[in-house]
């Protein structure tokens, strides 16, 4: 399978293209841990972070 033409899911979770389910799931329980809004409560901008690391998740756990 070639490799995918845009990486930003995969570079919001600082995961290669070719990451595994597993290597992929680590990466996002660490990147929603560190941008949680709860511990940046002065970032306006740590709630939307927070909702983009989910939705790349979200995007490539998919299996289809």
């Amino acid at each position: 399978m070639p490799p995918p033409k845009d990486t930003k899911y995969y570079d919001l979770l600082e995961v290669e293209p070719t990451s595994t389910a597993e290597v992929i799931k680590k990466a996002y329980y660490k990147a929603a841990l560190r941008c949680h809004p709860d511990k940046h409560p002065d970032d306006p901008q740590a709630e939307s972070k927070f909702k983009e690391i989910g939705e790349a998740y979200q995007v490539l756990s998919d299996p289809t």
